[in-house]
């Protein structure tokens, strides 16, 4: 039996941004604690391959997706390998003016076999935490760089 997970968060930076930040996989190391390895395979304007490692409270595999994406509204999630049956979902991000956007993650995933329903358990888990993880992640990336509006250069002229 399948599974579907519907999550959405308001962010308070551009949806570019935002995008950019879901789109750039291999940080997901750096703040979701259940992913040791990312590698990017490929990555053009219209799409990004790549193989994540899941390694959670005894769970461990690898997921190899390639996601066709529209910059900054969308970008869609497919599996090429991994241990489920169907594992599929978007992110949508929908502009709410210029510094701030609305997050949706819609995903559907079935694993393959009995073991992987054990483990869904814990899988489970991490996809019901995954919006709220990437929030936090905009909230510490985003806010620390000066505004988009603000020339590096010019605050140099300023000391």
């Amino acid at each position: 039996m399948g599974v579907e997970i519907r999550r959405s968060a308001l962010i308070g930076f551009p949806a570019e941004r935002t995008f950019d930040l879901i789109e750039a996989a291999e940080h997901y190391p750096e703040f979701l604690p259940w992913c040791s390895e990312a590698v990017i395979l490929a990555r053009d304007e219209t799409t990004v391959a790549a193989r994540i490692t899941v390694s959670y409270h005894g769970l461990r595999f690898e997921l190899t997706t390639r996601n066709q994406k529209r910059r900054p509204e969308w970008l869609a999630i497919r599996m090429e390998k991994g241990p489920f049956r169907r594992f599929e979902g978007e992110w949508d991000l929908t502009r709410l003016g210029s510094d701030a956007c609305k997050i949706e993650l819609a995903m559907r995933y079935e694993f393959n076999n009995a073991l992987g329903r054990a483990a869904g358990r814990i899988f489970d888990g991490i996809a019901d935490t995954i919006v709220d993880a990437f929030a936090r992640r905009a909230e510490q990336q985003l806010r620390s760089g000066p505004p988009p509006s603000v020339n590096p250069n010019a605050l140099s002229k300023l000391a």
